[in-house]
């Protein structure tokens, strides 16, 4: 039980935000700005006034958040999107309103209830699209729910061919003096080459054998399927959309066309033990924060806890409660999954940090392995090797800063720290070692709105950008980011002589941070340098 009292108190309600500095917005010459900031204050004076007569709410969270006040829109901000207003949302054939803008729209002021975010989630994330029908929404469903049992057959297969080979029953788990943080061995896997390597015929005959059996299957499912949509067509012309986007062509792969990627590719069995060892290490270390948002969970015996852990042969656990060793074979079995599908990024530590919120929320393995396929869409590109990712979001958040605090940026520059690399972990993980479990979410949910909305086309005119006031934008996680170290400008300039101090301040705002303080700030920066960006 030492987990769970972690949890509550960690998970505990946060104090409310301090008043903001006075120095943390610089001075501009700007008459927009200015002209924007003088409105903010009158709004917040006459809502401060109007307070104590406003309707009392069902939720401490919508009151919370209803009394804020959001720069990048004249109104007061929205309350969460409720159970109630989800259900209406939708018409008869179970297709959203307005193609989703509403929805997006809502989700964007002020995040979604926690009853329902199981099901508002994947369409946040595009495993359903926007304008789908809730009868193509189940045939999606089932086609995913198969496509993930064959990468779990998969990662079986190559489980039991590795033991077979070396004489054992399970695979040996790394040692801590095996492991550093940056999951990589102390003694190296051998390079990666494209020469046959010995262990690759071996995974080759395997999956074939796999292939004939799954074969059968697919005739089958294609022709009761071709059936469905048929009937699908008769009724409602609009076609079954795919779960991702054209734009990106990598994620629309079956599971078959995956598998053979992986076996295609410069990847072995070796490399996928590699992972899988380290991928238990991390499910075992998870922050019970999550236990206090996913009661069902919490409920499960040590019975199902232990089959759980050993269908994914997971070990070392008794010191853990049942739930947590639950929660832990869980995410084993979703990323050894997501190492098969997309064997070119395979696994790396801080992907079970963005795993958990969401292993947590949905209870379905399947639905959640979907989800995290449609996270990892953008976040995929922190965990390159080369990290050309990293490199290119750190340079957009030091444009921001340059953009916004120029002496700010200067000061940054003397201390050869204007390549932001401070704020690494940030955008690693999204924030994830900065915020409490509920303020992660939120910001996230806030986050992949905006991104849904781009790849919907929603906002991008001129017009509706005019409606909308901050434009919808694939980097409001770094316009997110540049906000917290303009909040702090003050201390950075009067204090702080080095990178180190400051890389110690922002590993120290741990929290400390206002989730909705940050997105009003965030919103306000695209709304002023969306365009220069």
């Amino acid at each position: 039980m030492k987990a769970l009292r972690r949890a509550s108190t960690s998970s505990g309600p946060t104090s409310s935000p301090p008043p903001p500095e006075a120095a943390s917005s610089p001075p501009t010459t700007s008459s927009a700005w200015v002209h924007l900031r003088s409105l903010l204050v009158v709004a917040s004076s006459s809502s401060s006034s109007s307070s104590s007569s406003s309707p009392s709410v069902s939720s401490p969270l919508a009151a919370e958040r209803g009394g804020l006040k959001s720069p990048w829109s004249r109104r007061k901000r929205r309350r969460v999107l409720s159970t109630k207003q989800w259900s209406h949302l939708f018409l008869t054939n179970g297709r959203l309103r307005d193609g989703g803008a509403k929805f997006l729209k809502r989700v964007r002021s002020g995040g979604v209830d926690p009853a329902i975010r199981s099901e508002v989630w994947p369409f946040l994330l595009g495993v359903y699209d926007l304008n789908s029908s809730q009868s193509e929404r189940n045939i999606t469903k089932a086609k995913n729910r198969k496509e993930y049992e064959k990468l779990r057959r998969q990662c079986r297969l190559l489980a039991n061919q590795r033991n077979s080979r070396n004489g054992l029953t399970a695979v040996d788990e790394l040692g801590p003096e095996e492991f550093n943080f940056t999951g990589i061995t102390e003694a190296p896997p051998s390079p990666i080459t494209q020469e046959v390597n010995p262990n690759s015929y071996f995974l080759f005959e395997d999956m074939r054998q796999l292939d004939i059996i799954e074969e059968e299957e697919d005739k089958t499912d294609s022709e009761s399927s071709d059936s469905e949509s048929s009937d699908e067509e008769d009724s409602d012309n609009i076609p079954l959309s795919s779960v991702d986007t054209e734009e990106e062509p990598k994620f629309t792969r079956t599971a078959s066309q995956v598998r053979g990627d992986f076996s295609s590719s410069s990847r072995t069995s070796e490399d996928f033990m590699t992972w899988q060892r380290i991928i238990r290490l991390d499910a075992l270390r998870t922050s019970p924060e999550w236990v206090l948002h996913s009661l069902k969970q919490v409920e499960v015996s040590e019975e199902e806890a232990s089959q759980a852990a050993y269908a994914v042969g997971l070990k070392d656990y008794d010191h853990l409660d049942a739930c947590m060793v639950y929660h832990a074979a869980r995410m084993v079995a979703i990323l050894e999954a997501y190492a098969i599908y997309d064997a070119e990024t395979g696994y790396c530590q801080g992907m079970s940090d963005l795993l958990s919120p969401i292993v947590a929320i949905m209870e379905d393995d399947s639905d959640a392995f979907w989800c995290f396929v449609g996270f990892m869409r953008k976040a995929r590109h922190n965990f390159r090797l080369d990290e050309a990712g990293i490199r290119r979001q750190l340079k957009i958040v030091s444009r921001i800063i340059q953009c916004k605090d120029s002496h700010l940026y200067k000061h940054l520059e003397k201390l050869q720290a204007e390549d932001c690399f401070f704020v690494y972990r940030m955008v690693v993980v999204l924030f994830r070692r900065e915020l409490t479990f509920e303020q992660t979410v939120c910001l996230w949910e806030v986050m992949w709105a905006d991104q849904a909305a781009v790849r919907a086309g929603i906002g991008l005119s001129a017009w509706a950008r005019i409606r909308l006031r901050a434009p919808p934008t694939d980097d409001l996680l770094l316009y997110a980011i540049a906000a917290c170290v303009l909040q702090k400008r003050k201390l950075i300039i009067e204090k702080y002589s080095s990178m180190d101090e400051i890389l110690r301040e922002c590993n120290s705002m741990a929290g400390q941070l206002d989730v909705w303080r940050l997105l009003d700030d965030a919103h306000d920066l695209v709304v002023n340098l969306h365009d220069r960006i």
